[in-house]
């Protein structure tokens, strides 16, 4: 997989992206993932990338010339197929561990981060072919939420996470939370480890952990229970 992120600060997203699973993910290439400064795309001395909003009003808008700039300049040096150009905004669709699982299995990433007020809505209608959301608030950019995407993404790809069975058994994989785990010791101030995860009966620690990731979700996100009761109800 290629992945390249457009910034018009790159420090925000190298600093994530160069640890852990990523880090080493890119080492065994798993994954390339190449930062872009979206200033290397201005052409004047001052390298503007942002201006003043037409009609007033506060804040500063990211210019589109940068943006298109960047990406032609992406396309035009990589050998890509049929990239997605995904745009990091609070107005994108809500993202989910199927959209990550569904992202994992394309070939080529653009992340264009927005900074300030907004960018430039052109960019959004003409370059942009997705837009992403990981919640309903704001940020100061897109950039950490880019990575947050990147990271979900890589975690996924074959021979990027040792164990690839853990990663089956998260939270969302099948449309629950994950149950709770534990390890050494055994007892901790008192707090015990449930004498179930101690028997060695692995059917019976199958089913109490079904059943723990079913009472933790219905306890936390109970959302997620009608979610699957809709699911088999269309089927």
């Amino acid at each position: 997989m290629k992945i390249f992120v457009v910034t018009a600060f790159p420090k925000l997203v190298r600093g994530p992206l160069d640890e852990s699973i990523i880090k080493r993910a890119v080492g065994k290439e798993i994954v390339s993932i190449k930062i872009l400064d979206l200033r290397d795309f201005t052409n004047d001395k001052h390298k503007q990338v942002d201006d003043y909003p037409y009609g007033g009003g506060a804040g500063m808008i990211l210019k589109p010339e940068p943006f298109f700039r960047a990406v032609e300049h992406i396309k035009a040096q990589e050998v890509l197929e049929n990239p997605s150009v995904i745009l990091m905004t609070p107005q994108g669709k809500s993202y989910t561990q199927d959209r990550a699982k569904s992202l994992a299995r394309e070939s080529d990433l653009i992340f264009l981060c927005g900074h300030y007020k907004g960018i430039d809505e052109r960019v959004r209608e003409y370059l942009v072919t997705e837009e992403i959301s990981i919640g309903d608030y704001v940020l100061t950019g897109g950039e950490l939420a880019a990575a947050v995407v990147i990271d979900s993404v890589v975690r996924l790809l074959p021979g990027a996470i040792g164990d690839f069975d853990s990663a089956r058994s998260d939270s969302f994989e099948n449309g629950l939370l994950d149950c709770p785990y534990y390890t050494r010791p055994e007892s901790y101030r008192g707090m015990k480890v449930p004498q179930i995860l101690l028997s060695g009966h692995h059917a019976e620690i199958e089913k109490w952990r079904k059943d723990k990731s079913l009472e933790h979700t219905e306890i936390r996100r109970a959302d997620l229970l009608g979610n699957i009761v809709k699911s088999i109800d269309k089927t």
